[in-house]
């Protein structure tokens, strides 16, 4: 008897925790749950020369401009990614897509909305707008002129943005300066089953095909309503011919970023609104609320500071849930003058480093240890550091600030010298065997840098040099 009653509560058990983790979403249950596949073949990654990267075509639209970055580039090949920069001029519209792999987005400047719709979740927003009609009209007129949608959140320069695949997603410049964002596709990961290519499915309407790899004409990529006929179409929706071909921009030459002339009149939460939202943790979200954002540009969210040296804000899944999905993560860095980031490597990723302001020398050793990458990284230009290979930043006399997006929810980084790094947690004499040097040597290796972290300030003398 008392067996039974075990068996039966370890199945209760069991059952309860099964439906918790479908509810609070763990990696297991999620509906867009992801993980990055290992590269197709082993000499991907087989590069003697990076690069600092700037991109490679450049696609005009009515408000806009959308840069393309080649991700036929060996270093894209190798970590499996994609990046695309867009400038989004005042009242510009980035008309409703979606893509075929996770992305996140940084803002490197400017201010908007944005929309991300969570399949089979409610519509909890309500907009009113007032028309002839609605003045006019009652009764069931009247209680159809509310439009009902999903949330719609406000972005700031320093946020970063999480777009699982296959999420319609908009967004809109509501400011008086341009916005400009730097986006980084996964494509290696799971969640994509198409091939490794970056794949943008329009839903509104018409743009001129940002790359084409084998062939040099110009090609127009049209939306996805487009490819219907638009009789089977006009019955999907309930609607007439007329309004299904105007659904499908058969004549729209305004491109993937739309002029909205009387600006976009939506409901969405104040910021203040949205901070409030914030003490809320992983485990009170569920998959219709969770959080698509958060800032890493303020400087109080800093996990490592220091006063003479900068700062490095790292976003991962313990803070924003929602990467736990999507596999992806992101780190800010902010050097003064001189200042340098302690050589390090990444343990579990590949970094694609992103200057957005400033300029910096970078120096990247691969797994024979040699010198892969020596050069200036400057505003704009991109590199891309592989899983393990060991590099060094130092900030130029106007400073260095890039932000790194990281192939895995949960990156890590292991120091080479400073507090907590490799050196300091080996034995004196390991180091002294190692490098057949002295004791004391040894100890100077260790400990010259004292209780600094990740940062290193400038010394004495290379601001006299300065």
């Amino acid at each position: 008897m008392s067996s039974s009653s075990l068996l039966s509560f370890s199945l209760c058990l069991l059952l309860l925790c099964h439906v918790s983790q479908a509810q609070f979403g763990s990696s297991q249950e999620s509906p867009f749950q992801s993980s990055r596949r290992s590269v197709s073949t082993r000499d991907e990654c087989q590069i003697e020369r990076l690069n600092a990267l700037e991109p490679t075509r450049t696609v005009r639209s009515e408000a806009g401009i959308t840069d393309y970055f080649d991700e036929d580039n060996e270093q894209f090949r190798c970590a499996g990614v994609s990046a695309i920069r867009r400038v989004i001029e005042p009242r510009g519209l980035l008309l409703p897509s979606m893509s075929n792999a996770p992305r996140l987005v940084y803002i490197v400047q400017g201010r908007g909305m944005v929309g991300l719709v969570m399949p089979g979740c409610p519509e909890t927003f309500q907009s009113f707008q007032r028309s002839e009609q609605y003045e006019r009209e009652e009764g069931e007129r009247h209680r159809r002129s509310k439009d009902e949608h999903q949330k719609v959140y406000q972005f700031q320069e320093g946020d970063v943005l999480a777009v699982p695949n296959g999420f319609a997603y908009w967004c809109y410049n509501d400011g008086e300066n341009p916005v400009v964002a730097i986006t980084v596709l996964d494509t290696s990961n799971d969640a994509n089953q198409l091939d490794r290519s970056h794949r943008q499915f329009l839903l509104a309407g018409r743009q001129e095909e940002g790359r084409q790899r084998y062939r040099r004409e110009e090609s127009i990529k049209e939306n996805i309503l487009r490819g219907f006929g638009t009789e089977l179409l006009a019955a999907a929706f309930g609607i007439d011919m007329e309004l299904a071909r105007k659904l499908q921009c058969r004549d729209d030459t305004r491109g993937e970023i739309v002029r909205a002339e009387n600006g976009l009149q939506v409901l969405r939460p104040s910021r203040r609104e949205e901070e409030e939202r914030k003490s809320i943790n992983g485990l009170e979200e569920t998959y219709c609320s969770m959080k698509i954002k958060q800032n890493i540009g303020d400087p109080r969210r800093a996990d490592v500071f220091n006063p003479r040296g900068g700062r490095i804000t790292t976003l991962n899944s313990e803070k924003l849930p929602i990467l736990r999905f999507i596999q992806m993560s992101a780190e800010r860095v902010v050097l003064y003058r001189n200042a340098m980031v302690s050589p390090h490597w990444n343990i579990n990723a590949h970094s694609i480093m992103y200057c957005t302001g400033g300029r910096g020398r970078v120096e990247v050793a691969d797994d024979k240890g040699e010198t892969v990458f020596d050069g200036e990284l400057r505003r704009g230009q991109l590199l891309i550091v592989p899983q393990n290979y060991a590099v060094l930043e130092r900030a130029g006399s106007e400073g260095f600030q890039f932000v790194s997006i990281k192939t895995s929810d949960r990156a890590m980084v292991s120091s080479i010298v400073g507090k907590t790094s490799a050196f300091r947690g080996m034995p004196e004499e390991v180091l002294m065997n190692s490098y057949r040097i002295s004791r004391d040597e040894a100890r100077r290796v260790k400990l010259t840098r004292g209780d600094e972290v990740a940062i290193f300030a400038p010394r004495r003398e290379s601001r006299a040099e300065a």
